[in-house]
Protein backbone atom coordinates (compact mmCIF):
# COMPACT_ATOMS: atom_id res chain seq x y z
CA UNK A 1 0.00 0.00 0.00
CA UNK A 2 1.06 3.30 -0.57
CA UNK A 3 1.56 5.78 2.44
CA UNK A 4 -0.90 4.04 4.57
CA UNK A 5 0.26 6.17 7.22
CA UNK A 6 -2.04 9.00 5.62
CA UNK A 7 -4.61 7.04 6.68
CA UNK A 8 -6.85 7.97 9.63
CA UNK A 9 -8.63 4.18 9.39
CA UNK A 10 -5.22 2.26 9.79
CA UNK A 11 -3.40 4.94 12.47
CA UNK A 12 -4.55 3.42 15.80
CA UNK A 13 -3.44 6.10 17.47
CA UNK A 14 -6.29 8.39 16.28
CA UNK A 15 -8.71 5.59 18.06
CA UNK A 16 -6.54 5.76 20.83
CA UNK A 17 -6.92 10.38 20.92
CA UNK A 18 -10.77 10.07 20.44
CA UNK A 19 -11.38 7.87 23.33
CA UNK A 20 -8.87 10.68 25.10
CA UNK A 21 -10.93 13.35 23.85
CA UNK A 22 -14.50 11.81 24.52
CA UNK A 23 -13.58 10.68 28.65
CA UNK A 24 -12.23 14.35 29.04
CA UNK A 25 -15.29 16.04 27.17
CA UNK A 26 -17.00 13.80 29.44
CA UNK A 27 -15.75 14.63 32.64
CA UNK A 28 -17.82 16.86 34.91
CA UNK A 29 -14.88 19.42 35.51
CA UNK A 30 -13.36 19.54 32.14
CA UNK A 31 -9.28 20.85 32.46
CA UNK A 32 -8.49 24.58 32.26
CA UNK A 33 -5.16 25.00 32.87
CA UNK A 34 -2.45 22.89 30.84
CA UNK A 35 -1.60 21.02 33.84
CA UNK A 36 -5.17 19.61 34.68
CA UNK A 37 -5.26 18.79 30.68
CA UNK A 38 -1.91 16.82 31.49
CA UNK A 39 -3.03 15.35 34.70
CA UNK A 40 -6.41 14.47 33.03
CA UNK A 41 -5.16 12.46 29.90
CA UNK A 42 -2.51 10.75 32.28
CA UNK A 43 -6.05 10.33 34.66
CA UNK A 44 -7.60 8.77 31.28
CA UNK A 45 -4.85 6.83 29.92
CA UNK A 46 -4.37 5.16 32.78
CA UNK A 47 -7.88 4.03 33.10
CA UNK A 48 -7.83 3.10 29.56
CA UNK A 49 -9.40 -0.58 28.94
CA UNK A 50 -6.39 -2.90 27.66
CA UNK A 51 -9.06 -4.61 25.77
CA UNK A 52 -9.32 -1.43 23.54
CA UNK A 53 -6.10 -1.52 22.84
CA UNK A 54 -5.89 -5.06 22.10
CA UNK A 55 -8.96 -4.58 19.94
CA UNK A 56 -7.06 -2.07 17.88
CA UNK A 57 -4.48 -4.14 17.32
CA UNK A 58 -6.07 -7.32 16.70
CA UNK A 59 -8.49 -5.41 13.91
CA UNK A 60 -5.47 -3.95 11.87
CA UNK A 61 -5.38 -7.10 9.16
CA UNK A 62 -9.01 -6.44 8.74
CA UNK A 63 -8.21 -2.44 8.15
CA UNK A 64 -5.57 -3.27 5.52
CA UNK A 65 -7.45 -5.34 3.29
CA UNK A 66 -10.58 -2.79 3.72
CA UNK A 67 -8.51 -0.27 2.73
CA UNK A 68 -6.97 -2.68 -0.07
CA UNK A 69 -10.66 -3.21 -1.11
CA UNK A 70 -11.35 0.53 -1.27
CA UNK A 71 -8.13 1.19 -2.99
CA UNK A 72 -7.47 3.98 -0.52
CA UNK A 73 -10.57 5.22 0.23
CA UNK A 74 -11.77 5.48 3.66
CA UNK A 75 -13.08 2.63 5.50
CA UNK A 76 -17.01 2.96 5.42
CA UNK A 77 -18.72 2.29 8.46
Amino acid sequence: MDWPAQSLDLNPIEHVWDFLGRYLAARTLPPVTIRELRLALQDEWATMPQQLIDTLILSMGRRCETCLAVRGDHIPY
